[in-house]
């Protein structure tokens, strides 16, 4: 079923997280290039790569080919993405309610997720936000209260106000990843799963965008034929990864193993940007080449 807060469909005017050149940079800094070397390997001018990265491009068919080739990208996603048609894919049938709860964050957004059996119930929430005010008004007028909170990392727009969050919403239990530098939370690692009423949740640790990152699969083990949700908070993205900031390699190691490990249909809930779904970023995802 489409719960009544779950769009059928990502809202047309909610941007992906990242453009064109937020791609490239990422790109060069995992392939170790800087422009010139890129404009060496590709042959494509080094201002035009300049004036792409500052978000300025003007490169065809061909110079878009060769760019993707010279980064290790996937040619199809990478060319959509440069020219404003990266495909959105349906989103639908869950067996449970979903609420993406979107906080303003610098010039963007951030991401949290409620999850719950139903609209009205008491549920899971996925990250903080960036503090507990901006929360509750991202949460209203939901009033159905938290039964526990996982946190992907302790990035200050995804982890803001955890402990307020926590003491705020009667002290449920928290998990955070392994290592991550919080004031509270108990500790969840790789493939340990957590079961709250009919919620089934495991955890996959993914280390690379930060030093001590989770992904949460959200199942409904009563609904088998249901699809489910993988909340990935910085490693993937519709149409892009996250940033490698603590080893690009273990990114890319965890971006791959991870959308291999769950069936395609699975909803994809990112902390930036629009929901997707594994088979459409397998598809298409540029850093999928």
């Amino acid at each position: 079923m489409t719960p009544a807060n779950m769009p059928a469909s990502p809202a047309p005017d909610l941007p992906l997280e990242d453009e064109l050149g937020d791609v490239l940079e990422k790109a060069m800094r995992r392939a170790g290039m800087d422009d010139q070397a890129l404009a060496l390997r590709s042959g494509v001018a080094r201002a035009k790569i300049l004036d792409a990265i500052d978000y300025r491009p003007e490169l065809d068919a061909a110079e878009l080919q060769r760019l993707a080739a010279a980064l290790g990208l996937n040619e199809v996603g990478f060319s959509a993405l440069a020219n404003g048609r990266y495909p959105r894919p349906v989103i639908d049938g869950l067996p449970f309610w979903v609420r993406p709860l979107r906080m303003p964050h610098g010039i963007g957004v951030v991401n949290a997720y409620l999850v719950a059996e139903a609209e009205g119930v008491p549920g899971l929430l996925f990250d903080t936000g960036t503090d507990i005010a901006a929360l509750e008004r991202a949460m209203q007028p939901t009033r159905a209260g938290i039964r526990a909170v996982f946190l992907t990392h302790a990035e200050t727009e995804h982890a803001g106000g955890l402990c307020d969050v926590v003491a705020h919403f009667g002290r449920p239990s928290a998990f955070v990843p392994v290592g991550a530098d919080t004031p509270c939370g108990t500790p969840a690692g790789e493939g340990e799963t957590m079961t709250v009423g009919r919620l089934e949740v495991t955890v996959f640790s993914t280390p690379g965008h930060s030093p001590a990152h989770n992904c949460y699969r959200v199942g409904m083990p009563s609904v088998p034929a249901g699809r489910a949700l993988l909340v990935s908070g910085d490693l993937v993205f519709a149409g892009s990864a996250g940033g490698g900031y603590f080893c690009h390699r273990q990114l890319g190691t965890h971006l791959r193993r991870v959308l291999g490990a769950v069936p395609p249909d699975t909803v994809v809930a990112p902390g930036h940007g629009p929901l997707t779904t594994v088979e459409n970023e397998l598809r298409y995802n540029p850093f999928l080449g």
